[in-house]
């Protein structure tokens, strides 16, 4: 379904095993080679164990892609059988002879299968019986499977087992009755989940083998699939089709953290929080109960011997101040001097955006934040007149909401009001103003200059919704398309010129023809946008924020373009 709207030949992490994607991290090699070994200079049992999904299987047809020439493997799927029919098997797989007779005997089998050992051994060959999901196998059977190795020369095992399975196969084994077997093991390696490099080096590796030319998740979307997949390559499989998908329905050109929680809440069927949310009430409870001791030492350091009217009112004045810092800790009249030189700047910077958040909790309302964004536009927010979006309409003005991207936000390069939450989890709603690389900058309350914070601290606080205003070149705004003709076709070719520096047709028509066309589609691919020539919102919003901006104000400063 997305494959095309990324440029992909092919869904990159389908969760059917396919040899082109096969993607061997240094666990998985090291498990190989210990696999290997065993088949080519072993005797007894090779035993390979690993959690659901970490990639067993893919480490077994890797064994199989290399097995030596000089190897017979027989390959055992379905572990749930009688120690009958697993010998049936295993001569199955051989393609031994069997008469119907011997098909019902244990010691029949088993002598055929000697019988073939011997002459294999004879031409120098090894036969190697590989026993997947074998957690499942029953005590019953693990003791056929180790009476099968019995069969040997004076001087070598005539058969190899490798044994693969998920952790509680070495619980399995070392039951006391299955000590004879556990102690014919002659190799074990445990199969541990990908590190976060080695689940960015796989996705971009099945990226790449379907046809990725463009890196489709952002380093902290990565960050946030390993994170909730815990390095299990199934699930990272599985996340990273499913946000791919998200991505696709939201037109988003890439994943972003916010839609990794998204996909991961549909698989888990649970919602999905950030990483922080997980500690964010101890840490509230913490600050709460450091506030509340200061507070006591404070009042409990007032000399005893001014106790009197004006002392007491003193200890009681350092007490509700201490006591009400968690709500509000400066007035409207304090914030105005927040950033008052480069020092305080730097200072507000480094108490990170959740300090921000605490200090200035009483303004961060939504009506405070978009009021601020109506300044911006020279306009005047009155939330008497009803909701901001008719009041913004009236003024040739369109609401715009971003969700869960970044980098759509930044591309519209319009200053918008950011949906935040804090540790604790309260819901805060302030104005982006300015965006320079790792910088940001928020303007809190009436009359603050602003803010700058870190980037990549604002974002571990955004929830994915923005709210943003943009001029449209018509209204109301509607799609545009070919064979469509107009004073709207008209603007939109006008759009397109001031785009492209004032180098296009001259006249312009109000025709939506061939050219114009093809001057849409250049421009959706120059912004990786969904590339059909048709004028839509999306593309009109992303037209309007590259084309003529000298009236209208940008969200990154004109030296930082």
């Amino acid at each position: 379904m997305y494959t095309s709207f990324f440029g992909l030949a092919e869904p990159p992490f389908a969760i059917t095993p396919d040899p082109r994607y096969l993607f061997l991290s240094d666990r998985h090699a090291e498990a190989l080679a210990h696999l290997l070994y065993g088949v080519t200079h072993s005797g007894g049992f090779v035993q390979l164990t690993g959690e659901v999904g970490t990639g067993k299987t893919t480490v077994v047809r890797s064994l199989l892609a290399q097995v030596p020439d000089n190897a017979d493997v027989a390959l055992i799927l379905n572990p749930r059988v009688s120690p009958l029919e697993l010998v049936q098997g295993i001569c199955d797989e051989l393609r031994l002879p069997i008469t119907e007779p011997a098909r019902n005997s244990i010691k029949q089998l088993v002598d055929v299968l000697n019988d073939y050992l011997l002459a294999r051994h004879a031409l120098g060959r090894r036969v190697v019986v590989i026993i997947d999901e074998a957690q499942q196998l029953s005590p019953e059977v693990l003791e056929q499977v180790r009476l099968l190795t019995n069969l040997e020369t004076a001087t070598t095992k005539l058969l190899q087992v490798i044994l693969i399975g998920q952790p509680e196969l070495r619980e399995l084994l070392a039951r006391t009755d299955l000590r004879q077997l556990a102690q014919r093991v002659t190799g074990r390696y445990h199969l541990e989940p990908l590190t976060r490099e080695e689940t960015v080096a796989y996705v971009r590796h099945r990226l790449k083998v379907a046809g990725a030319i463009s890196p489709l998740f952002s380093p902290a979307a990565l960050h946030e699939v390993h994170r909730l997949a815990r390095g299990t390559p199934r699930l990272i499989n599985v996340l990273c089709d499913r946000a791919l998908l998200a991505a696709y329905t939201q037109e988003e050109n890439r994943v972003t953290p916010a839609l990794v929680r998204v996909a991961a809440s549909e698989v888990h069927g649970r919602r999905v929080m950030p990483a922080w949310a997980a500690w964010a009430g101890a840490a509230a409870a913490v600050v709460a109960v450091a506030v509340l001791g200061t507070a006591l030492w404070m009042a409990w350091r007032a000399p005893a011997a001014n106790a009197g009217p004006s002392g007491a009112a003193a200890a009681s004045a350092s007490v509700t101040s201490a006591g009400s810092a968690s709500m509000a800790s400066a007035t409207p009249a304090d914030t105005s001097t927040t950033i008052v030189s480069a020092d305080a700047e730097s200072a507000a910077a480094l108490q990170g955006v959740a300090a921000v958040l605490a200090a200035h909790a009483a303004e961060t309302g939504t009506e405070t934040a978009i009021a601020r964004l109506f300044e911006r536009w020279n306009l005047r927010y009155d939330s008497l007149q009803g909701a901001p979006c008719p009041q913004a309409s009236a003024a040739g003005l369109e609401c715009a909401t971003v969700n869960g991207s970044w980098s759509q936000l930044l591309q519209l390069r319009r200053p918008a009001v950011l949906a935040l939450a804090d540790p604790a989890g309260n819901a805060h709603q302030v104005l982006l103003v300015q965006v320079n690389g790792e910088q940001a900058r928020l303007a809190l309350g009436t009359g603050n200059a602003g803010i700058a914070v870190r980037t990549g601290d604002l974002l571990q606080h955004w929830q994915g919704q923005a709210l943003l205003l943009w001029r449209p070149a018509f209204q109301p705004v509607r799609s545009l398309s070919y064979g469509m003709r107009g004073s709207e076709v008209r603007s939109l070719a006008e759009l397109l010129q001031q785009a492209r520096g004032g180098h296009t047709r001259d006249p312009l028509g109000d025709q939506y023809d061939g050219e114009l066309q093809r001057a849409v589609k250049a421009f959706q691919q120059r912004h990786r946008l969904v590339v059909d020539g048709i004028a839509g919102v999306r593309t009109q919003m992303v037209l309007d924020a590259v084309a003529d901006t000298r009236d209208v104000p940008l969200l990154t400063s004109q030296e930082a373009r």
